[in-house]
């Protein structure tokens, strides 16, 4: 049995302790938040705290927690040589306080806390400093059923990169798409299977193999008439600029 500490309220940390919860081999000794008022909904399933010095003992520390209140937070906690991870991305494993065991538990996805999440599909990106934690580590993170990969620190800030660009850069794009469509009265919701299908692409083809459209094939006609189209100098922007990448990654150079 893995004992857990939970540091944070945000999304991660909510969504790590739902899965935790359920997990049969982690049991939850408390859960702290600087503003306790955020999670007292779940005062009946766990002892949740909000003054350091209460903390419990555990084998494992969490802290899901913004990135700029990682380094402040752990040296502020009233023990050391105990695991203490954190989750983000792109923050140094060595940005936590050196009195304690020091290592990364990121989950590699989209997490909102109305959107219920399975971990077996989500990757754990693993990191630590002393080798002897890793096991502790993936247990932890096959005790709620998410695969596992051990990363390095550069390795890890390029994933946090890289899903800038295919999920939050993505996700504007879907309100742009929406806010075109409701220009004209049309309906988003008929674009939602070309997104899943998009989506779907992508696990069998590489992003170059899978692009399609008029800037891949040179369509002088109809990207003018989308630039014609569109009424926002921002969204004609994007529009430019996208298409720009698109020529020039497929030998395309010029708009």
């Amino acid at each position: 049995m893995i004992s857990v500490v939970i540091l944070g309220s945000g999304n991660v940390a909510t969504h790590l302790f739902k899965a935790f919860n359920k997990a049969e081999n982690v049991v939850i000794n408390q859960w702290y938040s600087r503003n306790i008022s955020t999670i007292t909904s779940y005062n009946k399933e766990v002892e949740i705290i909000d003054d350091l010095s209460l903390i419990k003992d555990a084998d494992v520390y969490i802290l899901a927690i913004s990135d700029d209140a990682i380094s402040e937070l752990s040296t502020q906690l009233p023990f050391e040589d105990k695991l203490v991870l954190h989750t983000s991305g792109s923050v140094s494993v060595y940005d936590i306080d050196k009195k304690h065991k020091r290592g990364v538990f990121y989950p590699l996805q989209t997490f909102s806390k109305e959107a219920e999440i399975d971990f077996a599909n989500v990757p754990i990106c693993i990191e630590t400093i002393d080798k002897k934690c890793a096991p502790i580590i993936k247990d932890l993170a096959l005790s709620i059923g998410s695969p596992t990969k051990r990363v390095n620190s550069d390795q890890r800030k390029v994933l946090h990169l890289a899903a800038v660009f295919v999920n939050n850069f993505t996700n504007q794009l879907y309100r742009i798409g929406h806010e075109i469509t409701e220009s004209q009265g049309a309906e988003f919701d008929l674009l939602k299977p070309l997104i899943l299908e998009t989506a779907k692409k992508v696990q069998d083809l590489s992003p170059y193999k899978a692009q399609t459209g008029p800037a891949k094939r040179h369509d002088k006609k109809t990207i003018r008439k989308h630039l014609k189209l569109l009424e926002d100098q921002h969204h004609k922007d994007i529009y430019q600029l996208l298409t720009t990448s698109i020529k020039h990654t497929h030998g395309r150079k010029k708009l």
